[in-house]
């Protein structure tokens, strides 16, 4: 049983709705560890339990949870609280956990460390989140450049918005990382479009016991 670690590039690239997939798809339980911006109602795993259908107690509690809508380490200090990493534990469960990151892999945790140090020292292998705009080859080789460096296993690549195969075969080349599928823009966000990805034939690959 693996758990997955659901980063991306950046904030507001669509992890969420990826972790929605997996969720659904591996019947996995759901986690974030550092969740940010509840002051305007924005808690993921609210978003993930409505995409999915899934029971409550799938979802389990934030290690740390701030008002703001800033990097943990912002949101921590305007409330002047700090976070330890090493507090961080994964949750127990019979089933796997998707983890869900907060903004990009390099956001500031604390001074010193930042969300891939949270990664590696729980020991994750990681689905990243790259959206399909301009500037996103940079941005995920620098993301899979970060991630190799400390060792940390890359299972493959999710891509977020509008279809751009120049970019998405950039990206393939580039890194030889596994193209897991996109994700398109959902308007409004709904439990059929979380369930039409899964079907999606790339998606239904990286599900085969072999990856998982």
């Amino acid at each position: 049983m693996k758990n997955y670690f659901v980063t991306g590039t950046d904030t507001g690239c669509g992890k969420t709705v990826v972790s929605s997939c997996l969720v659904k798809a591996l019947d996995a339980d759901y986690w974030k560890p550092i969740q940010t911006g509840t002051i305007d109602g924005s808690i993921d795993k609210l978003i993930v339990q409505r995409l999915t259908g899934l029971e409550e107690d799938r979802f389990h509690p934030s290690s740390y949870s701030f008002r703001q809508p800033l990097s943990p380490l912002e949101a921590a200090s305007r409330e002047k609280r700090k976070i330890i990493i090493e507090k961080i534990k994964i949750p127990q469960s019979d089933r796997p956990i998707i983890i869900e990151g907060a903004g990009g892999i390099l956001v500031p945790i604390t001074r010193k460390k930042f969300m891939v140090d949270l990664i590696a020292r729980l020991h994750l292998s990681v689905v990243l989140v790259c959206k399909t705009s301009l500037g996103t080859i940079n941005h995920t080789l620098l993301s899979v450049e970060a991630l190799r460096k400390r060792h940390i296993n890359l299972v493959g690549i999710v891509f977020s918005g509008k279809i751009n195969k120049w970019v998405a075969r950039s990206i393939a080349e580039m890194t030889k990382v596994n193209i897991i599928g996109r994700v398109p823009i959902i308007k409004p966000l709904s439990r059929h479009g979380v369930e039409s990805f899964i079907k999606n034939d790339n998606f239904a690959n990286f599900l085969k016991p072999d990856n998982i």
